[in-house]
């Protein structure tokens, strides 16, 4: 009896307040069918923004890959008598190539701002203005790269401005920041090299004190290295050439 009692009690409670959610909706109509719409409208407001980034990613690895082409494309001086002509596009010359790549990749960088993209653009824009011996501008885009955050590009940055400040003939610079990466177990550029490359700076400087005691770190820091056979000999040459 007191089973059936509290089932009936149960089926009570159940009914009353369906009866109350039937009247409150009835009562609440105008305000649940706002609510509805309103879901409705943030959900498509979603599927719209996300659909809109995902186009605007595609658009821009379209774009960046477009300028790579460029900036890899062949220059006809390069390729080999009586070899067949290369698919796409030939430049005459390479400041023509790297002209036209630094302006494709300087119009990527200017429509993906700090985006993956835009930052790579940036990157790549900097190793063209280098190749046109732009340092000023090359070296600005590269500081910019570097500073923001991290990931491979900023690292690259660094190699990069290493380099550049090489070629045009910044030899502290360019050492102090050749041994900054061979220093740095997580650059991107492999240290050995990184040594090689301050050490040869310094050799084509005519630094050979400095040349000579860079090439030794090399070897004994890094005896395993492909470099070590190279930088001993160079360590030996300078011993011997300064008496």
């Amino acid at each position: 009896m007191k089973k059936e009692l509290r089932e009936q009690i149960k089926q009570d409670e159940f009914a009353s307040g369906l009866e109350q959610a039937v009247a409150w909706t009835g009562a609440h109509k105008d305000e649940l069918r706002i609510g509805i719409g309103v879901g409705v409208v943030l959900l498509a407001a979603a599927g719209a923004v996300g659909y809109y980034q995902a186009q605007r990613s595609r658009e821009a690895d379209r774009a960046l890959r477009d300028a790579l082409t460029t900036y890899e494309a062949p220059v006809a001086g390069e390729v080999a008598p009586g070899a067949e002509r290369p698919s796409g596009q030939v430049f005459a010359t390479p400041e023509e190539k790297y002209r036209t790549a630094a302006a494709a990749f300087e119009a990527v960088e200017r429509r993906y701002g700090s985006s993956r993209v835009g930052v790579r653009a940036r990157y790549y824009e900097a190793l063209a203005r280098i190749e046109l011996k732009q340092y000023p501008e090359a070296e600005k885009g590269l500081q910019e790269v570097q500073s923001r955050g991290s990931g491979i590009e900023p690292e690259l940055a660094r190699a990069a401005l290493a380099d550049l400040y090489r070629r045009s003939g910044q030899v502290d610079k360019a050492v102090e920041a050749y041994r900054g990466l061979a220093s740095n177990p997580n650059a991107s550029l492999p240290r050995d090299f990184a040594l090689l490359s301050a050490a040869q700076t310094l050799e084509d400087a005519r630094r050979y004190a400095e040349a000579r005691s860079t090439y030794r770190r090399l070897y004994e820091e890094f005896p395993a290295s492909v470099y070590a056979a190279q930088a001993r000999s160079r360590a030996d040459y300078l011993q011997s050439a300064q008496g």
